[in-house]
């Protein structure tokens, strides 16, 4: 599989999927959004793709799509009327031209949708777990001494790109 370059999450979806911000959602909406934001910040900047948060905000009387960057993140409440499925399936398409493309949501038609469309589906669950091993790897590379810290072109380029890299090098 393809390194994934764009990664659009459902936001409350997510929120309503785990626990601890569904809990903070109970006591503060705008809590939950930050934290998940926050928590996307590390992984975003650890896996270098680009993330989409996307939340409704198609209940909300007059309110027009919004875009904010938060750190590395993109946040977009969507307008009037559209939902963060819309958004996505409409977004989808653009990106796939641009590099392989994950969705994050439990939405099993969502999930279908993002297939058809060429892109991957990624369950909230296995997002969370993917999250706390970068987590788990940082920390264990921030306790290696700095010499022993490795980071080598093959960690940040597509298997296919390398390939081509090794040829050229070689004059085949």
């Amino acid at each position: 599989m393809s390194r994934i370059r764009h990664i659009l999450i459902d936001g409350y979806n997510v929120i309503n999927q785990w626990d601890f911000l569904k809990k903070l959602k109970d006591e503060n909406l705008e809590d939950a959004r930050d934290k998940l934001v926050e928590m996307l910040q590390e992984y975003a900047a650890f896996k270098g793709c680009s993330i989409y948060v996307v939340f409704d905000a198609h209940l909300v009387p007059g309110s027009v799509e919004k875009h904010e960057r938060v750190g590395k993140i993109n946040v977009v409440y969507t307008k009037e009327g559209e939902t963060a499925d819309c958004f996505i399936e409409r977004t989808v398409p653009q990106l796939v031209k641009m590099g392989a493309v994950a969705v994050v949501t439990s939405d099993y038609l969502e999930q279908r949708i993002t297939l058809q469309m060429g892109g991957i589906r990624i369950t909230p669950k296995e997002f969370l777990l993917e999250i706390q091993n970068i987590k788990t790897t940082i920390k264990e590379r921030a306790k290696l001494p700095f010499k022993e810290q490795k980071s080598t072109l093959e960690d940040f380029i597509d298997k296919d790109i390398l390939e081509k890299l090794e040829k050229m090098r070689r004059n085949l």
